[in-house]
C-alpha cells in the first residue's frame, strides 16, 4: 500500500509540474496487441531471473519498488495500459545498466545505483525504461520486420531490449541475420523515451535535468559500465542538450534529488561484497545449470572458399525458391533465410551475422509503395548502423519479371571492422509485403561477389 506521504508528495508533484510547449509524444505503429506485450514480457522476465543474481534483500527492493511505482502513477493518461503490470527488481551486478520488458517488468542493476549521485538521477534511467515500456517500443518495433514465429520475435525482442551476454542467454538460439537489426531501439524511439521519461519525471516531482545528468555521466564512464548501456540505448544525437531544453517547458517547485531512503539504500550497497560483471554472473549462472553461455564473440573467420560455379535448387516453402552456389550454407528464420560459405557466419554482440553471402526475407509493407517501403527497411538496417551511408538513388530492376528496386550502401563490418558493401535488391510480393534480397561482402570482395548476388536474384520465384 502506497504510505500516506508518498500519496501527498505525488498529488503535490502533478500539481506543481505545470508544463508549457513540452513536445507531444505519441505511441508508434504497433500491430501487436497490447495482450501480447504482456505475454511476452512475462515468459522474458521468467527467463531472465534464471540467468541473472537478483538482489533479494527487503530494504533494497522496497525503496526500488515504491521509486518505480511513483513513476509509473505518473504515467500520462494516454498512454497508461491497465493490463500491463510493471515490477521492479534489482540486479546484483556492477554494470550500470537497466531495462524494461514489454508489459512492465524492469530489473535495475545495482552498479546503477551506485553511480547515481540522487535519487533524481535514478529516477531518470528508471522513467526513461518506463517510457519505453507504455509507448510499446519493443513490439513496434517488431512490427517493422517480417511476420515472425511467435517464439522467436519473443526471444530476439527480449535480447535486444536486455543486452549484452544476458541478453545473449534469453534470446537462445533466435537466427535472425541482419534482420535482428529491427530488434534494436533505433534513435527515433531513444529520442521519445528521453523526452517521454521527462515528463514523467516532471509529473512525479523530479528535474528532468537529473536524467540528462546521469545520460553524461554513462557516456564518460568506461570499462564494463557505460558502453553496455549505450550499445542498447544509442544516443539519438544531443541527448544531454535535447532532455535539458525540454526540461525548461516542465516547470517542477521543489524537485525531488535526495532522500533519506536513497542516502540509506546507497550507503548499505557499498558496504556489500562487490558485485560481479554482468558477463561473470551469466558465466557463473550457466555452471550452476550445465548450460553453456558463449564467452564472448564468434567472430567469422574471414577464410570463406570462392562461390563455387555450381549452384543448387533451395525451396523456402510457401516464400520463394532460389538457387545459390552449391558451397553455401543455409540458416534460417520464420521468414528469412541466410546463404554463406563456411567461415563466413559469426555472432557478435548478441546478433548472428555474416561476411559473405545473401540474405532473403520478407518484411510488412503498410505503405503499399515499394520506394516507400524500401526507405523505411533501410532506414531500420541504418538505425542499428549510423555508419552506413548509401551512395546513391535507386536503380530499376527486375525479380521474377516484377518491378525492383536495387541500392548499394557502404558499412563498417560489425564482424570484422573492415569496411564492406551491401546491396539492397527488392520488390513487393502479390499479397502486398516487401520481399528483399541483401547481398554483404568486404568492400575489397564485392565486384567479384556483385555477379553472384545477381545471378542468385535472378533465379528467384516468388510464391505469392
Amino acid at each position: 500500500m502506497r504510505s500516506p506521504l508518498l500519496t501527498a508528495t505525488l498529488v503535490l508533484a502533478l500539481t506543481t509540474a505545470a508544463t508549457t510547449a513540452q513536445t507531444r509524444i505519441e505511441a508508434p505503429d504497433n500491430s501487436y496487441k497490447v495482450e501480447q506485450d504482456v505475454q511476452l514480457g512475462r515468459d522474458a522476465a521468467a527467463e531472465a531471473r534464471k540467468s541473472m543474481p537478483l538482489l533479494r534483500d527487503g530494504q533494497v527492493t522496497s525503496y526500488v519498488e515504491e521509486l518505480g511505482q511513483r513513476l509509473v502513477a505518473a504515467i500520462p493518461p494516454e498512454l497508461r495500459h491497465d493490463e500491463f503490470r510493471y515490477t521492479f527488481e534489482v540486479v546484483n551486478v556492477r554494470d550500470i545498466n537497466a531495462f524494461a520488458l514489454p508489459g512492465g517488468p524492469m530489473f535495475v542493476n545495482r552498479g546503477m545505483m551506485q553511480a547515481a549521485k540522487n535519487e533524481g538521477e535514478v529516477a531518470g534511467v528508471m522513467a526513461h525504461e518506463i517510457a519505453h515500456v507504455a509507448l510499446r517500443h519493443g513490439t513496434a518495433q517488431a512490427s517493422k520486420a517480417a511476420p515472425y514465429q511467435w517464439g522467436s520475435v519473443a526471444g530476439a525482442i527480449a535480447g535486444a531490449i536486455i543486452g549484452g551476454n544476458l541478453g545473449r542467454v534469453v534470446s537462445g538460439g533466435t537466427q535472425f541475420g541482419l534482420g535482428v537489426s529491427f530488434l534494436r531501439y533505433g534513435r527515433e524511439f531513444e529520442q521519445q523515451a528521453d523526452l517521454l521519461g521527462a515528463h514523467i519525471m516532471a509529473r512525479a516531482g523530479y528535474d528532468p535535468h537529473d536524467m540528462a545528468n546521469m545520460f553524461q555521466t554513462i557516456e564518460k564512464q568506461g570499462g564494463s559500465g557505460g558502453p553496455e548501456w549505450l550499445s542498447d540505448h544509442p544516443n539519438p544525437g544531443n541527448r544531454y542538450e535535447a532532455i535539458n531544453r525540454e526540461a525548461q517547458s516542465l516547470r517542477v517547485s521543489n524537485p525531488l534529488r535526495d532522500s533519506r531512503g536513497f542516502d540509506r539504500v546507497k550507503a548499505y550497497l557499498g558496504t556489500l561484497p562487490r558485485a560481479p560483471t554482468t558477463e561473470e554472473a551469466t558465466r557463473r549462472s550457466s555452471r550452476s545449470t550445465g548450460g553453456s553461455v558463449e564467452g564472448g564473440d564468434v567472430r567469422p573467420t574471414g577464410r570463406v572458399e570462392a562461390p563455387s560455379s555450381q549452384y543448387r535448387e533451395y525451396n523456402a516453402g510457401e516464400l520463394f525458391t532460389v538457387s545459390v552456389p552449391s558451397n553455401w550454407r543455409e540458416s534460417g528464420s520464420a521468414n528469412a533465410v541466410t546463404f554463406a560459405p563456411e567461415g563466413a557466419y559469426g555472432r557478435v554482440n548478441g546478433q548472428s551475422l555474416f561476411t559473405h553471402g545473401v540474405e532473403i526475407g520478407t518484411a510488412r509493407n503498410e505503405s503499399r509503395d515499394l520506394e516507400t517501403a524500401t526507405n523505411k527497411l533501410i532506414d531500420a538496417l541504418r538505425d542499428s548502423n549510423p555508419n552506413m551511408p548509401r551512395r546513391g538513388g535507386y536503380q530499376r530492376a527486375s525479380i521474377d519479371g516484377r518491378p525492383a528496386l536495387r541500392t548499394t550502401l557502404d558499412n563498417t563490418s560489425d564482424a570484422t571492422g573492415g569496411p564492406e558493401t551491401i546491396q539492397i535488391t527488392t520488390t513487393d510480393t502479390r499479397s502486398g509485403n516487401l520481399v528483399y534480397i541483401i547481398g554483404v561482402a568486404p568492400k575489397q570482395d564485392f565486384t567479384s561477389y556483385q555477379a553472384v548476388f545477381n545471378r542468385v536474384t535472378q533465379s528467384i520465384r516468388l510464391h505469392e
